[in-house]
């Protein structure tokens, strides 16, 4: 299948719909099995849990947000020595992180005339997909 700005996300369903799932009915049924238990023996295990729970949220959060920062900052790199292989210049100053990463899916041709436009205008992410004719497909981002 090609891949085009209509059907470029992708979705890991065991990470974003199962383990979601799951951390968000545990941290729910933590919270109520706390309230319960509350003046009763078992209130400092039902407090362990919830810790447990919140814990295991922040560690999904942080694990997904790491590894997008580190995929972003490959892309502008790899997008930078792209831009430079084209043009002899580096990417335009002006350019955020976000505005490169939606270039990558640019081709050849497009990406130095696109680059200076989202610069110039001030293109979204979003924008700058839109702009795209010769979609370059990014299967290795998640």
């Amino acid at each position: 299948m090609e891949q085009n700005f209509k059907n470029h996300s992708r979705m890991v369903p065991g990470y974003h719909y199962v383990l979601s799932l799951m951390l968000l009915a545990g941290l729910i049924g933590s919270i109520i099995n706390l309230c319960q238990s509350e003046g009763t023996a078992a209130y400092y295990s039902a407090s362990l849990i919830t810790l447990l729970f919140v814990v295991a949220v922040f560690i999904a959060a942080f694990t997904r947000s790491f590894a997008l920062k580190a995929q972003d900052r490959a892309i502008r790199a790899e997008e930078n020595f792209r831009h430079y292989v084209l043009t002899g210049k580096v990417l335009p100053a002006g350019l955020s992180i976000r505005q490169i990463v939606g270039l990558r899916f640019a081709s050849d041709a497009e990406m130095p005339k696109l680059a200076e436009k989202a610069a110039k205008e001030g293109l979204s992410e979003k924008a700058i997909k839109q702009e795209i004719k010769n979609w370059k497909a990014d299967t290795y981002r998640v």
